[in-house]
């Protein structure tokens, strides 16, 4: 599933197309993803004005001009295609439509942003703008790890006294949001911390630590694009390149990329994910 990266290229390449632009035609050709689209959906996106794009850990949010917020989850598969309109340096004419293309925004400028999710894990829905941070899915929510509320002192304090491994306190969305399981297990081998450690018996010194190198990690793989394992793809098709750059995710078997380790990256599944770290460098 998309981590916040992801989520974010994606935010970055639909802003520069969308934003200050009306919706001129939504077409919604199925009445759900993974659970039902919301009431006259099509009806109340057409003729409204993008105001501002933003995201909220794993979601993107796009402001409307009709006091409604429009909220996008890509779920497992999904993926939000730009064409018509000069991204980068090309432009991507109008594909065919495709099987899986559930949602369509043709846009008063010309582009269309098509969302295509071949096994509708996705989500959309619309809520008053006002009352966007009640949600469901975001009321809940921890801070943003690149944002200020995001500091040493908020992770030492939610983390103090819990007895549960690291990696499940790290993906917990209420302690921060947006963290998945590929920039936890990255995270955590630059933190020199193994996995299944409990956090009781982690320091606050290496506790605090742990926050400039999620953000590190974030950072380097936004710059990237993401990650593409299997279905993300950015707004113009392409793939995103962090994954060239994991030094453990997925890489059971290989040697340990640390100079002077002779060990190699070990796999462990905890909570029925699949942790990668290296045992003589995580301890």
């Amino acid at each position: 599933m998309p981590e916040l990266p992801e989520v974010e290229t994606v935010r970055r390449g639909l802003a520069p197309v969308i934003e200050g632009q009306i919706i001129a035609r939504a077409d919604v050709n199925r009445p759900d993803l993974r659970w039902p689209f919301p009431e006259r959906m099509a009806a109340r996106l057409t003729g409204a004005r993008v105001l501002g794009l933003r995201r909220r850990s794993k979601y993107i949010l796009a402001d409307l001009s009709t006091d409604e917020t429009l909220l996008v989850h890509l779920g497992m598969s999904g993926r939000m295609l730009i064409s018509g309109e000069q991204v980068g340096t090309f432009v991507h004419e109008h594909p065919a439509a495709q099987k899986h293309d559930h949602v369509v925004f043709h846009m008063a400028n010309g582009a269309r942003v098509t969302f295509n999710d071949p096994r509708r894990f996705g989500a959309m829905d619309l809520m008053p703008t006002a009352q966007a941070d009640r949600h469901p899915l975001l009321a809940a929510l921890g801070p943003e790890p690149l944002g200020n509320a995001f500091s040493e002192s908020h992770l030492v304090d939610r983390l103090k006294g819990r007895k549960t491994p690291v990696k499940s306190a790290l993906l917990d969305q209420k302690i921060v949001a947006g963290l998945g399981n590929i920039y936890v297990c990255e995270t955590l081998y630059r933190a020199r911390i193994h996995p299944a450690r409990k956090v009781g018996d982690i320091s606050a010194t290496q506790v605090a630590s742990l926050v400039p190198i999620i953000r590190q990690v974030l950072t380097e793989a936004i710059e990237a694009g993401g990650s593409s394992l299997r279905d993300f793809r950015q707004t113009d098709g392409e793939l995103g390149y962090f994954q060239h750059s994991f030094d453990v995710y997925g890489r059971e078997g290989l040697a340990c990329r640390t100079t002077g380790c002779t060990e190699k990256v070990h796999r462990v599944v905890q909570s029925g994910r699949s942790s990668f770290y290296c045992p003589a460098c995580q301890r």
